[in-house]
């Protein structure tokens, strides 16, 4: 399984953050969330500042591009093997800054990847 970092992570049942950190845990993959907001999804809390991390393999973006630059050095810094992109998150700068690194970048879906077998 992926452990992997849900960044832009929301205690709204509305929002995508919150379904796929559902979706994650249901599949078997360990979770940590982060979001600007503090609280929980089925017991994964979600913290509000940049926690150390280590053995990140996937870094689930739900930050638009304006949001993630002060995240920059914090998910560089964790050195996942990859960045997922999910629907408005597309970032250039960010993607070069991490294949630069040798981090894989996907400009994808979370809960379809999961879905359709692909995560």
């Amino acid at each position: 399984m992926k452990k992997t970092l849900v960044l832009g992570a929301s205690p709204n049942p509305e929002r995508y953050a919150y379904a796929a950190v559902k979706q994650l845990v249901r599949y078997g993959h360990e979770v940590v969330a982060i979001g600007n907001r503090a609280g929980e999804i089925d017991g994964i809390a979600i913290a509000k500042d940049t926690p150390p991390l280590d053995d990140i393999h996937t870094v689930s973006l739900y930050l638009s591009a304006a949001n993630q630059p002060a995240y920059y050095d914090y998910i560089l810094g964790i050195n996942p093997r990859r960045i997922i992109f999910n629907p408005g998150t597309e970032n250039p700068e960010l993607s070069r800054l991490a294949r630069e690194r040798g981090i894989e970048t996907l400009p994808a879906c979370t809960l379809v990847m999961l879905s359709i077998g692909n995560y």
